[in-house]
């Protein structure tokens, strides 16, 4: 397969390593330096590209590759503002796209659990809920495009949470997700419920970026040759 990089930071470099290794191409590296190389012309040479931007760009992005008619895997985060445009660019293109907040196939993994763990706290209003997320430094979006899904699955199962914020608060019917931004940590997210008598907590601990790397390259795979928008539900077989 042949992979456009749109972002060649940290993460780009390690989807890279990973592509390579399982025999793909990557014909276009397109950064901050050379933006204006995204061009119809470059990014034809590709079955699909993976975006890895940020919250500044990746809307852009995106919506630059659906009308070159480009597949795309985007994993950057704090833009879903604008999802509904992509969404319908997506289908008036007849386009293709997976979209995550994380590609690790652990971090979907546990995205099942906190859900069903979830569905099992509604009935126990003795428990209170407070999640926490760890990133580098250069992680600029709080909380984490991770976070809020995490935060979202507890959201949709347990009425008595109404919404979440990004600091501890003192409305019961908040979710409070507490945000640190310390090096080297690439990723730990934690949910923990707390009752008078004992907690029970879930954590997630990335050690490298190589999970997410390896899923993003798993979701371009998947996605060359389909119309649609997917989410790693599907790349990993989960609907």
């Amino acid at each position: 397969m042949k992979i456009a990089l749109i972002g060649y930071g940290k993460m780009g470099k390690a989807i890279e390593e990973i592509a390579l290794a399982k025999g793909h191409e990557i014909v276009l590296k397109i950064d901050i330096g050379n933006a204006a190389d995204l061009t119809k012309e470059n990014i034809s040479k590709a079955d699909a590209a993976i975006e890895f931007t940020g919250p500044h760009s990746a809307f852009d992005n995106i919506m630059k590759c659906l009308d070159l008619g480009i597949p795309v895997v985007s994993g950057s985060t704090g833009w879903l503002d604008k999802w509904e445009t992509v969404k319908k660019n997506c289908t008036d293109k007849n386009g293709a796209l997976v979209y995550a907040s994380n590609y690790s196939i652990g971090v979907n993994l546990f995205f099942e659990l906190n859900t069903y763990l979830a569905k099992l706290m509604e009935k126990h209003p003795e428990y209170d809920v407070l999640m926490e997320e760890i990133h580098h430094t250069e992680k600029k979006d709080a909380p984490s495009g991770t976070a809020i899904t995490l935060a979202e699955q507890v959201l949709q199962n347990i009425t008595r949470k109404k919404k979440w914020i990004n600091q501890p608060g003192d409305d019961a019917n908040d979710l409070a997700i507490i945000s640190k931004r310390i090096d080297p940590a690439p990723g730990i997210h934690s949910i923990r419920y707390t009752s008078p008598v004992d907690d029970i907590e879930i954590i997630h601990t990335a050690h490298n970026r190589k999970g997410f790397a390896g899923g993003a390259v798993m979701a371009a795979e998947f996605l060359v040759g389909k119309k649609g928008i997917y989410g790693m539900k599907s790349v990993l077989g989960f609907v």
